[in-house]
């Protein structure tokens, strides 16, 4: 049977279409192209469209013997999400809604959704477990919350299983360089400390160097995107198994500093990378990194990429794309 991925053009949905195929399973991607890359999916099969089309997820489904949907499509940008909420409920939550109706038309009633762990916003306590208070800080993490929720209720309703996956800060590349974030549309910290270093863009901004943690920055539980995508393939044969319905953390358990990615990143570059020290941000928490016991036990999974690899990862990405384009010019 065929695995239907959504928002699969995008950069954890590609890393997870590109696992699939490479385990032999049979995947049919559905993405707008709206912010996704087609090339991306290195010829998987595709259908343009959008998930508010329930229609067209119907037949995608029935044409491609789609029993399993990975949902990846919505809108992610916090800064955004506040300036323009109604583009943020309209596409994640109400698109939800619409992709779970085209489903059931269907009979599809298996679904892995990538989930955040900005839903926790402010933790109490470290590292946060699933069982943490919910407490968003924005309209993009309230989105993300109100989804899971949408998708519980359809399991209660229709009998639809699922697995929701909060992963917290995906970053890296592909181990080849041939995938990877898009560093002119991200405001991930990773790709723009690599920019910055690179000399791509101006000095990196740093929010903050006097929060109480051993340097004064931010410290996040950064997962490499390959590690994500392997869990949602163990997500999915999770529920193919007839298990329960789960909501799951994934990351390393470990959270590391923002001058920790710039040493790093300096170490391995053997340049400077320019920064320069800002005002903190509103609603940010000093630290924040996940506790994966759950995940662990439940999938037989947890992260093997560290910091390190990340960041060469990363470099990787950068030389192949730059040979690519010198090629191309050439």
């Amino acid at each position: 049977m065929t695995i239907l991925v959504t928002g699969g053009a995008g950069y954890i949905g590609s890393h997870a279409v590109r696992q699939l195929r490479a385990e032999g399973r049979d995947v049919v991607v559905l993405d707008s192209l709206e912010r996704g890359d087609r090339d991306a999916l290195l010829g998987a099969p595709f259908v343009q469209g959008d998930i508010s089309d329930s229609s067209l997820v119907a037949e995608v489904c029935r044409e491609h013997g789609v029993d399993s949907v990975i949902h990846f499509a919505a809108y992610k940008s916090v800064g955004e999400s506040m300036t323009d909420p109604a583009k943020y409920w309209r596409n994640n939550v109400q698109g939800t809604v619409d992709l779970l109706e085209g489903m059931l038309a269907a009979d599809v009633r298996r679904i892995v959704f990538s989930s955040s762990a900005a839903v926790y916003g402010n933790p109490d306590s470290l590292p946060i477990r699933e069982d943490a208070p919910l407490r968003t800080e924005n309209v993009y993490a309230e989105t993300k919350a109100v989804m899971e929720r949408v998708i519980h209720w359809y399991g209660q309703t229709h009998g639809v299983r699922w697995a929701s996956l909060r992963y917290f800060n995906a970053a890296g590349a592909s181990s080849d360089g041939v995938l990877g974030e898009n560093w002119d549309m991200s405001t991930n910290l990773l790709p723009l400390v690599m920019k910055a270093a690179l000399g791509a863009s101006g000095p990196v901004k740093v929010f903050g160097d006097d929060y109480p943690t051993p340097d004064g920055t931010g410290v996040r539980d950064y997962i490499h995107v390959e590690d994500l995508a392997i869990a949602h393939s163990k997500a999915i044969e999770h529920l193919d198994a007839g298990r329960e319905s789960i909501t799951l953390n994934l990351g390393t358990g470990r959270g590391v500093s923002v001058m920790e990615i710039i040493r790093a990143t300096e170490n391995t570059l053997g340049r400077a990378v320019p920064y320069q020290v800002v005002d903190r941000r509103l609603g940010d928490p000093a630290t924040v990194y996940a506790d994966s016991r759950l995940a662990n036990s439940v999938l037989d999974w947890r992260a093997k990429k560290g910091l390190l690899e990340i960041v060469d990862s990363l470099i990787r990405r950068y030389n192949e794309h730059r040979e690519q384009h010198e090629s191309t010019e050439s």
